[in-house]
């Protein structure tokens, strides 16, 4: 029998789509978080990426856990 592999997203995908559904606005979101508003605005515009600690400042903010994934 196959077994299915479990889909994962790319963090960037899951942290975008959490940061366009919260109904924040980037200020909003700075405050909230500590990341600078420049920097997320950056981001969601897909002009630079995230450091992992930035990452996973909004990752603790939105519930979410980062986890590394085995490798075959």
């Amino acid at each position: 029998m196959k077994k299915h592999k479990r889909q994962t997203r790319p963090l960037t995908d899951v942290l975008k789509r959490h940061i366009e559904d919260c109904g924040m606005g980037f200020r909003e979101l700075e405050r909230a978080t500590g990341v600078k508003r420049q920097s997320l605005m950056k981001f969601m515009a897909g002009e630079s990426s995230l450091r992992l600690d930035v990452a996973d400042k909004l990752a603790d903010y939105f519930g979410l856990e980062l986890r590394s994934r085995k490798r075959a």
